[in-house]
């Protein structure tokens, strides 16, 4: 498994985990909080602390959260435990996320996703939203010995460098790698637009190479279309039609479908296979790739966007905007 449980540095996290009810079968610890980001958090001071929690009952979940943590909902509380379950699993990219919480002396955020829309994301990229949290380096404070999940966080990983390759040339380095699959749940993202320093992927991979490595190095290592020459920090890709045959079948099949969406003529009804066979020697494939990519990223982000402002409420949601918007500001200072 390539993804394993913190030890010391999870001590803090996990005494914040022990204000929350205890059935999770994955909690991990992600953004600037938890690993060194260039730019305008470089040096910020106490960032807030970002958390996912994947929980098997998202009903029993929330309902014994609101009799232990009540403020930190927003009015969607008055209507009970089952709609905000509902608005968690049928809206957005299927988290339920409650942001700005002072919690032992830390500001975080935390968001709640059921286990299965969890597998399903991972193994299909259907929103490609907590699946590509995980396709960067997170802390993983709590796993359990639930072998689906386990398989499904593997899959999500090899998956990435299956889309990566795609779009890189023949011969690239680590660093090239690392941004392309770091900005993979980037592609389309409106933020990115507004709300977002622009150059939020390079912030992330820069000082956190040997992190992405560590991540990555056993399925690069094992990945026979790939020569990893590691200590020189460089790959040489199979790019033959062949080769871009193997990774278009191996990618998942949300953005399958959707490369078949974009390339499928009105009327044509093309199988898949045959579309991917096609892109496969088609010199726009990273192209037509990325635009795949960028239709489920644009879809699930817009959407979990306009969530955020009944999860969280009116108040903290214009807070929370605002703190974006100056993260970016500062970001267009340092470099003017």
């Amino acid at each position: 498994m390539v993804l394993r449980p913190v030890q010391s540095s999870g001590v803090v996290i996990r005494q914040i985990l022990s204000h929350f009810p205890e059935e999770l079968s994955l909690a991990f610890a992600y953004g600037s909080a938890i690993y060194r980001q260039a730019g305008p958090s470089a040096n910020e001071k106490n960032p807030m602390l970002d958390l996912v929690f994947t929980v098997d009952d998202p009903l029993r979940w929330h309902s014994r959260n609101l009799e232990k943590n009540w403020s930190h909902y927003s009015f969607l509380k008055v209507l009970g435990p089952r709609m905000i379950t509902t608005v968690q699993n049928n809206y957005g990219a299927g988290v339920y996320y409650n942001p700005l919480i002072k919690c032992d002396g830390r500001l975080i955020k935390y968001g709640v996703i059921s286990t299965n829309v969890l597998i399903e994301d991972l193994l299909t990229w259907n929103n490609l939203y907590i699946a590509g949290r995980l396709q960067k380096p997170v802390k993983i404070v709590t796993l359990s010995e639930n072998t689906t999940l386990k398989a499904a966080l593997d899959k999500n990983l090899k998956s990435a460098v299956n889309a990566a390759f795609l779009m890189l040339p023949e011969s690239f380095s680590e660093e090239e790698l690392f941004l392309e699959i770091a900005g993979l749940s980037y592609s389309g993202d409106f933020r990115m637009v507004v709300g977002e320093d622009k150059t939020k992927v390079l912030n992330i991979v820069k000082p956190n190479i040997v992190h992405f490595r560590w991540l990555y190095g056993s399925i690069l290592q094992e990945n026979p279309q790939v020569v990893y020459k590691m200590h020189h920090g460089r790959l040489e890709l199979d790019k033959s039609p062949e080769g871009q045959f193997a990774q278009l079948m191996a990618l998942p099949k949300t953005l399958q479908q959707q490369i078949n969406h974009i390339m499928d003529p009105p009327g044509r009804n093309r199988d898949v296979e045959e579309t991917l066979f096609k892109l496969a020697n088609d010199p726009d494939c990273s192209e037509v790739v990325r635009l795949g990519l960028s239709a489920i990223v644009r879809a699930s982000s817009v959407k979990q966007s306009t969530k955020g402002i009944f999860t969280a409420g009116m108040k903290k949601s214009v807070v929370y905007s605002s703190l974006k918007l100056y993260k970016m500001w500062r970001g267009w200072l340092r470099k003017s």
